[in-house]
């Protein structure tokens, strides 16, 4: 039996309210936390294969040219060494942003510093990696790289789709009594998960077997075979457990193509695993910007203008670029606007979707301008925001499913105490210590991606729920199971859930924050056909049907699921695909940041003392894991505005702090009591189970927060990311 639904119109009916199993919503612990922390969790890099070997990628020393010679012949048969592969498949570049297909890559040409060239296998890892460092790779350099996205000389392209000009803006800001005119600019990030990449591949036959460590199979398996020439039906991919991807996992990496590769040409299975320096430098990186933002207000603070002009990069002929002005174009009004994209091609590591690529970025630098607008106008930021939401999509004149951006607002400013902050930058001190409030707002586009679950009620009143879909730290495993649970009236140790197997029906992949409505809303549509299955073999109409603790029945007449099944189990798949309510209605989630930090007027350091979020994102499934996602983005948005910071070469392009030494992300030192409020919502129009996205939510904004805080403190605008302490030390207010 197969349910599907496409989301044409609202679905109000709210089905998930007040299930008597009382699972969803809840703060269920996650059925994969055990595993987990007793190390019975198997993630990529921990399969036991037999017969495996190991491989090390052997990689480029130039930022642009031709590899003319591998000398692999001294290599091979000598300390262990089994093969060079040098295969023209093996340097395609993954594909961004979920693509089918690979961009076509030649294995001679070189792009950037550290791009692969060349896999060593080994019967030891140790052998590879020696014989990898040894291979002597020749090289025919070009002079013309670029490697300054701004310079002059660097190329650059406008795609088409992200130009608009609206209105007459120069005139607005010309003739408004207050306006903003300021460029802002964002350095490189690294996704930075704490599982590096890995792959083991195995064949059989014609039959590949990969397990790995990836974010959206459903995608991943059309790549991998796009990039061997083979069918997708030969492929098998295993992720079950995933150590988090922040993007990076989004699509295949070298491992994946050059373990496939090597397991072909060996006849054994082999294993490619990538250090710290490599997964900085051959997988993705976020780009680096420079955004220019201009507002224009009238004494009432009604935003008469909008600029938001952005320079972005990445590798030659890549179609991904970082969509920075994503939530601009929604969160506020302002009749004459002007927004663009312009791409700089320059020899660096591919750039692609790291953290909420476009709004992590986009919205930090919004807010920032923001700020700068109310301290024009002499308007409270919190009421400046208010005074600025539209009423419909100041571009498309469509309107917005639920938003709860103002009740956000409000309830951050009355928890935090608000109206209690100083109001004069500079003035409020602790000893050495000057001390601020910001605020920033929240916003990330929401997305239903179509999926494939399906579940089955067995004949000994268990169920199982199987999909590809992944988890990669997010709680997947808890909220798949908490809705198949609510639905069927089991408790969740009756409710086995399985993922990250390509022989499971396709799920929508963890990514886009639209894993969890869209994946859930599919283990709904599937529990829905059984409800009706079983209601039809106890003669009564499904939504007369009760379910409660593995017993089914209308009104006092309850018979378990073993005596009604019969030892038949009944299953069925829920497909569910995005339809006219996503076109036709803005959808987004939103929410507020409040923050407080403390500058050292001696150094220069700073501190966040404490932050609270306060967050819109439909029916939340899962209060804990919900929490969790929020309290990550608020900790990434700490690291955005303090520390994170990808360094490159001018000489070649290369990233400079590639290990987690020296490319700084929050530790626990770096991060205070943060509070997170979910407020109470349902999106009818965002999917059937009326939840939205959370997991990218957290960090969309989060950084303005802090800097604006900074202000607060010291009256020092940081427009140049990250606040480092040789940013605020030489313009600190005398002692």
């Amino acid at each position: 039996m197969t349910a599907h639904h496409k989301m044409d119109k609202a679905d109000s009916r709210n089905r998930l309210d007040d299930m008597v199993q009382g699972l969803v919503g809840s703060p269920m612990d996650r059925p994969d936390g055990p595993l987990k922390v007793s190390g019975q969790a198997t993630y990529a890099h921990e399969w036991d294969v037999p017969g495996m070997l190991f491989g090390v990628l052997a990689r480029a020393t130039i930022s642009k040219g031709r590899v003319t010679d591998v000398a692999s012949i001294p290599l091979i048969g000598k300390d262990g060494v089994r093969a060079v592969i040098t295969d023209d498949r093996l340097l395609r570049r993954p594909a961004q942003g979920g693509a089918d297909e690979a961009p076509p890559q030649g294995s001679r040409q070189v792009d950037y510093f550290g791009q692969p060239i060349a896999l060593v296998v080994a019967d030891t890892f140790e052998q590879a990696r020696h014989a990898a460092n040894i291979l002597k790779i020749s090289y025919e350099p070009m002079a013309n790289a670029a490697f300054d996205p701004e310079a002059e000389d660097t190329p650059t392209d406008k795609p088409e789709d992200d130009q608009l000009d609206q209105g007459d803006l120069d005139k607005a800001m010309a003739d408004a009594p207050f306006t903003v005119d300021q460029v802002y600019r964002t350095p490189g990030h690294n996704s930075a998960a704490m599982e590096p990449h890995c792959a083991i591949a195995s064949w059989d036959g014609d039959k590949l077997t990969l397990r790995g460590s990836y974010q959206m199979l459903n995608f991943n398996i059309n790549e991998l075979a796009d990039a061997l020439h083979i069918v997708p039906e030969n492929i098998r991919m295993l992720s079950p457990f995933v150590g988090g991807g922040f993007g990076s996992k989004l699509g295949i990496s070298p491992e994946a193509v050059s373990a496939a590769l090597a397991a072909k040409e060996i006849g054994q299975p082999v294993c490619v695993a990538l250090s710290r320096p490599q997964v900085f430098e051959t997988t993705m990186r976020r780009s680096e910007t420079r955004q220019h933002v201009r507002l224009a207000c009238g004494t009432d603070g009604v935003l008469t203008g909008l600029g938001h002009e952005c320079l972005v990069s990445n590798l030659p002929e890549e179609e991904f670029y970082e969509p920075v002005t994503q939530a601009t174009h929604f969160m506020y009004g302002g009749k004459n606007r002007k927004l663009g994209i312009q791409v700089a091609r320059i020899n660096r590591t591919c750039g692609g979707s790291v953290r909420a690529p476009g709004e992590a970025v986009g919205m930090q630098v919004l807010e920032n301008a923001m700020d700068e607008l109310a301290e024009e106008a002499g308007i409270d930021p919190v009421e400046l925001r208010r005074r600025n939401v539209p009423d419909r999509h100041p571009e498309q004149d469509i309107p917005y499913s639920s938003r709860r951006f103002i009740e956000a607002l409000d309830e951050g400013a009355k928890l935090f105490e608000w109206h209690k902050r100083n109001k004069t930058p500079g003035s409020l001190r602790e000893g050495d210590w000057l001390v601020g409030h910001g605020m920033a707002g929240a916003a990330r586009v929401n997305i239903l991606s179509e999926a494939k679950a399906r579940v089955t009620l067995c004949a000994d009143g268990t169920a199982v729920v199987e999909t590809d879909m992944t988890d990669i730290g997010t709680g997947t495993y808890a909220i798949l199971t908490q809705i198949a649970g609510d639905m069927l009236g089991l408790p969740a140790s009756k409710v086995e859930t399985k993922l990250g197997d390509t022989d499971f029906p396709a799920g929508p992949g963890s990514g886009g924050s639209w894993g969890a409505s869209s994946a859930g809303s599919a283990v709904f549509l599937a529990c829905e056909e059984i409800r009706k299955k079983l209601a039809e073999q106890i003669g009564s109409e499904e939504t007369d049907l009760a379910l409660a603790n593995g017993r089914a029945g209308t009104g006092e007449s309850m018979r378990s699921f073993a005596d009604i099944l019969d030892g038949q189990d009944i299953s069925a798949i829920g497909h569910i695909e995005p339809g006219k309510t996503l076109e036709e209605w803005q959808q987004a989630t939103y929410g507020s940041y409040f923050a407080e930090v403390a500058v050292n007027a001696v150094t220069g350091e700073t501190r966040v003392k404490r932050m609270l979020g306060v967050f819109g994102a439909g029916r939340i499934l899962n209060e804990k894991t919900a929490t969790s996602q929020c309290y990550g983005g608020m900790i990434w948005g700490i690291g955005s505005a303090l520390t994170e910071e990808l360094v490159f070469d001018d000489r070649d392009g290369h990233i400079v702090n590639h290990d987690l030494a020296e490319y700084h992300v929050p530790v626990n030192l770096d991060v205070p009591q943060i509070e997170v409020v979910l407020l109470e919502e349902r999106d009818a129009l965002a999917s059937p189970i009326q939840a939205k996205g959370i997991g990218e939510l957290g960090i969309c904004g989060a950084a303005a927060a802090v800097t604006n805080a900074i202000y607060n403190a010291t009256g020092i605008r940081v427009r140049d990311y990250p606040a480092t302490l040789d940013k605020l030390l030489a313009r600190l207010p005398e002692q």
